[in-house]
């Protein structure tokens, strides 16, 4: 089992650590799966154990100069990994003007990812911090508990408002519950929602526009009698929702959400490096 790879290219270095600062904002410990052209950061807490569960996905190629991976056997060419993102994030702040960085799967005391950052250097000889990151190996007979959820048959589906704009909604609305309600229809309309004992507040967002699949399986809901104005709605933690819009620093060229009604909200950040779901369940 062997890994090792290389980022000379800074702009590669600085969005690859952005995606990590974003993990490491989402999970405290995230499965790390590495393969031949893609790696996944993986949070399989189970939705029905009322944790998050996020899955991001990365080309390779998009990030490393250098990539060169032996899994654990010829037939399961794949390495799984428990980390804590923190640590990687930390490691990748000594290098924002770095000349390169490796990153290495050493196993001295423990196994470990080994994070070389290349200063630049007044001198000829250059600077090298390394960096030690424990790494737990996950075996083989569980890694079929981290496979890519799957996407629940969502009630409605709808394009998300500026992030940005979202967030602050959010942020002052923490202030007053612990809870937020998001509802949205296929009219392209999606309400914030807090009800407490003593406020109601509610946020409107209008003209969203909903993603083209959603047309498709609309025809078959509207014939079901599904009407286009109705609002499929899920109580989510308000703590995680703003752990997702803090945390946003991928930049996404598309974001979406998907409401399975009184059930689960599940996220789609698209840019076109990176792909980030995440799974928020609903509360009764």
């Amino acid at each position: 089992m062997r890994f090792r790879a290389k980022i000379v290219d800074l702009a590669c270095l600085n969005s690859f650590s952005r995606v990590i600062n974003t993990i490491a904002k989402l999970a405290k410990t995230c499965t790390l799966r590495l393969t031949v052209c893609k790696l996944y950061f993986i949070v399989s807490d189970k939705v029905a154990n009322g944790g998050a569960s996020m899955w991001c996905e990365l080309c390779q190629g998009n990030f490393f100069d250098e990539f060169q991976m032996e899994g654990v056997a010829a037939e399961h060419n794949e390495i799984y990994l428990e980390l804590v993102p923190e640590n990687l994030s930390r490691a990748l702040k000594t290098a924002h003007n770095a000349k390169a960085v490796k990153i290495k799967l050493t196993n001295k005391h423990c196994p470990c990812l080994r994070v070389a950052v290349e200063l630049p250097s007044l001198s000829s000889s250059s600077r090298i911090v390394t960096h030690d990151i424990p790494v737990g190996v996950i075996p083989r007979r569980i890694w079929s508990d981290f496979r890519e959820p799957t996407v629940p048959d969502f009630d409605v589906s709808i394009y998300l408002p500026v992030l940005k704009t979202m967030k602050s909604v959010v942020e002052r609305m923490k202030n007053l519950s612990n809870f937020v309600v998001i509802e949205a229809n296929s009219s392209g309309e999606m309400n914030l929602k807090i009800e407490t004992d003593l406020v109601s507040v509610t946020t409107h967002f209008k003209d969203l526009g909903n993603p083209p699949w959603a047309s498709e399986d609309e025809c078959q809901n509207s014939a079901q009698g599904r009407d286009l104005e109705s609002m499929a709605e899920a109580r989510i933690d308000i703590k995680k929702l703003q752990q997702l819009l803090a945390g946003q620093q991928v930049n996404p060229t598309k974001a979406l959400c998907n409401i399975v009604s009184k059930r689960v909200v599940h996220f789609i950040l698209l840019h076109e490096d990176v792909s980030l779901q995440y799974f928020i369940p609903a509360l009764a």
